[in-house]
């Protein structure tokens, strides 16, 4: 007997002949005390009518200080060797035992006492639920017994081995299923031995905490900070709401799918929300089963929705819209799939639950995604339309993150490309070809630029351009600074000279804009004058790259030149190159998005680059495919110009001079010398105009001009005439008035020429005039 039962032996008199040492703890009477007197004398007061027939009751004692003690008495007979009986043994639980009981039996934990080999001793009522059967067909049964087969029911047998082998307390997390119940839980279990008075072990008592709502919440919120790192690595629309199915499926839904309005595709803004049904473009959606089979609209298809419909629902009332099996706009919902895609019906079955979360950024409504569940036992709850709002609205931003970044480049690339040359102008100086790539990067469109600009006396003018950063602002001051070349190269400025004044406009621009810095813009340019006559190229650069040059049968090497500071820094010098070219020469002028990139030396870029221009091509054209292939890698982070030009030479043939002496006699003689070139040359038809040009230039040469005087004429596209001499002092037109006597040879010359213009030598100035020729 254990030390604290609390047991008395009565015989069929009813008098006491044994007395344990718990039923003297309980009553504070000692067994001398109680053996040998009338048990009914420890009543305080008669027991109940129907106590003996149960042979149990509640009864009331008298504690030796005069209290009341209320127990549960339970009665054994006790029969002789003939059977007969001849006393009882009474036994009463200990005090609080009854209370521990209750608490036992009502805990809303699993609860479950086991013996050594496994067998169920006593299972509480929140166990016989989570089993599905009662106590009795479970006590004394083997564990196994009561269960499937799987992997965690064996575990928890292994659980329960140990505990009983070892003595040592075991806690553990399993994820499992319950007979009674739909779906798998989370259960917290905590095993422990149970021991007699004496130490020995006499079972394991096991309780099992249902976690499962913890569970999916910590997985809720698991999800939403992989969302902030999983959706939106890339600025693509398509691309974000794949990796919002990627993240639904399977953990959240068995389908789920993401349809955006009309206008979050194009470069509109948005307009207002239809008030009846509404139409949505499929951009993704997953499954759990591969090759979506149940998908009933396909990746870019239309997908129009029913104005009662969860998903038309969601758009209109801006919250996430549940809807389960059986109620009519599920029923509706399912229905209409069905008819629209009859062959994905058996992957349909079993759909029971779906959600529709708007998606929304900023205030404005992109689409809607829409999860259903079907091997997921559990439906779509409050909790889930919470998870699915927050998670709606993560993905909403990084959708319209990529939805202005592609509005934007697509505007920058639009704004780029009606900036930069459509088509080169006509010039027979240099034969050229170009490329030019936007960067494929976040950053967004930069502000690269290349030109060719025709300048007089057939020359012609090559520019290559960067401004530093991405995005509208860097095309816009692209832009400003391209024409602000334009004119500066229509002075026929020296190149230092010209970079020298677009280093001022920068400033000033800088300054006017914001205020900031100067060298907070950081553009480059790089500026070349080709002279086909002279076959001289006149070069300076404002902190860009070096061109490389190809001679005849030779191998590229870059310009030995001094860079100069970029634009906008102010007070330094640019120094100009001069070199002279054999005709079939190639120059590249690049920006540095064709060599640097950060993942690869500079100095390999442009051994490539010099490999990949020497290399024998058909065609400039092929060369610059050619070039960009070898050089360039898959993914460029920066936009990138490649202008190659092909020098051309003007013969003797083709250019004629004569030294003017300062005296106005000359001139007749000239313009004879004139009419006898261009007869020489086949151009009689343009001999009336030309000899005009010529007088009227010559003249002015000499009368306000200073010696030495020099007539060249040049046979090119156009004819061109030009007179040189030592004034600087550049002419300009005027109005003469009805008795002036002169006043009217250069505007004669303006009429009769295509264009004419002056521009300053070194020794002075140089007054020029084309006309065109026949035929052209």
């Amino acid at each position: 007997m254990e030390h604290g039962a609390v047991v008395a032996f009565i015989d069929a008199l009813g008098t006491v002949t044994g007395w344990s040492e718990g039923a003297r703890r309980l009553t504070g009477r000692p067994a001398g005390d109680v053996v040998g007197r009338p048990a009914a004398e420890l009543l305080a007061g008669h027991l109940p009518p129907d106590a003996l027939a149960a042979r149990t009751a509640t009864v009331r004692l008298r504690h030796r200080d005069g209290h009341l003690i209320e127990v549960a008495l339970t009665a054994c007979p006790v029969a002789g060797a003939d059977g007969e009986s001849t006393g009882y043994v009474v036994s009463a639980d200990p005090p609080g035992t009854p209370l521990a009981a209750e608490a036992f039996e009502q805990a809303s934990m699993s609860m479950s006492v086991f013996d050594l080999q496994q067998r169920y001793l006593r299972v509480n009522e929140t166990a016989c639920k989570v089993m599905g059967v009662p106590e009795t067909a479970l006590t004394g049964r083997f564990f196994p017994e009561t269960v499937r087969e799987t992997a965690y029911n064996q575990g928890f047998l292994n659980h329960l081995r140990e505990v009983a082998e070892t003595g040592r307390p075991i806690r553990y997390e399993s994820f499992a299923d319950a007979p009674a119940l739909n779906r798998e839980h989370l259960w917290s279990i905590e095993m422990w031995p149970l021991r007699a008075a004496s130490g020995e072990l006499t079972g394991v008592a096991m309780a099992a905490f249902d976690n499962t709502e913890q569970y999916w919440a910590r997985r809720r919120l698991a999800l939403l900070n992989e969302a902030a790192t999983g959706i939106g690595t890339t600025l693509d629309v398509v691309r974000t709401a794949e990796e919002l199915i990627d993240l639904l499926v399977p953990r959240y839904a068995d389908f789920a799918s993401v349809g955006l309005l009309d206008w979050v595709l194009g470069a509109d803004e948005p307009p207002m929300l239809p008030a009846g049904g509404v139409v949505l473009h499929r951009v993704a959606h997953g499954s759990t089963r591969e090759g979506n089979p149940g998908a009933a609209v396909p990746i870019g298809g239309t997908d129009v929705y029913a104005p009662d419909s969860p998903p038309a629902r969601a758009l209109r009332e801006g919250h996430a819209v549940l809807s389960q099996a059986g109620e009519p706009e599920f029923v509706e919902w399912l229905h209409e799939r069905n008819t629209r895609s009859p062959e994905g019906r058996p992957f349909r079955q079993g759909a029971h639950s779906l959600i529709a979360i708007p998606l929304r950024a900023r205030g404005t409504t992109l689409g809607v995604a829409v999860c259903v569940r079907m091997a997921h036992p559990d439906g779509y709850g409050p909790d889930d339309a919470v998870f699915a709002e927050e998670l709606g609205s993560r993905a909403a931003v990084c959708i319209d993150n990529a939805r202005r970044f592609a509005r934007e480049r697509t505007t920058a690339l639009a704004l780029q490309h009606s900036l930069l040359p459509r088509g080169l102008p006509g010039q027979a100086a240099v034969e050229v070809a170009h490329r030019y790539l936007p960067c494929g990067s976040l950053a967004g469109i930069g502000g690269d630029w290349f030109d060719v600009i025709p300048l007089s006396g057939g020359r012609v003018g090559l520019v290559v351009g960067d401004v530093v950063g991405h995005g509208i602002q860097s095309s816009a001051t692209m832009g400003r600074l391209r024409t602000a070349v334009r004119t500066l190269a229509d002075v026929d400025l020296p190149p230092d000279e010209l970079l020298t004044h677009l280093d001022d406009l920068v400033t000033h621009l800088t300054s006017d804009d914001s205020g900031e810095e100067v060298a907070e813009l950081g553009a480059t340019c790089l500026y070349a004058v080709y002279d086909p006559v002279s076959r001289r190229l006149a070069l300076a650069a404002a902190g860009h790259p070096a061109p490389a040059v190809v001679l005849p049968g030779g191998t590229a090497e870059p310009v030995p030149m001094t860079a100069g500071p970029p634009l906008g820094v102010g007070g330094l010098p640019f120094e100009a190159t001069e070199l002279e070219l054999p005709e079939g020469s190639v120059v590249a002028l690049y920006t540095d998005g064709l060599v640097e990139n950060r993942d690869r030396d500079p100095d390999g870029a442009l051994d490539e680059l010099r490999r990949a221009l020497s290399a024998p091509s058909d065609s400039l054209e092929a060369l610059c495919d050619s070039v960009l292939k070898a050089v360039l890698p898959d993914q460029h982070a920066d936009d990138v110009a490649l202008l190659l030009a092909r020098t051309r030479a003007l013969g003797a043939d083709r250019v004629a001079t004569w030294d003017v002496p300062p005296d106005p006699a000359e001139v007749a003689v000239l313009r004879q010398a004139a009419g006898a070139q261009l007869t020489a040359w086949g151009l009689d038809e343009a001999a009336f105009v030309t000899e005009l040009v010529v007088s009227e230039l010559v003249t002015n040469a000499i009368r306000y001009g200073e010696p030495p005087i020099q007539l060249r004429l040049i046979r090119d596209r156009a004819l061109i005439c030009e007179v040189s001499d030592a004034s600087s002092t550049s002419p300009h037109l005027r109005r003469a008035h009805a008795y002036d006597e002169g006043g009217r040879g250069l505007l004669l010359v303006a009429q009769l020429t295509q264009r004419w213009g002056s521009r300053q030598t070194g020794r002075g100035k140089t007054i020029w005039a084309e006309q065109a020729l026949p035929g052209t």
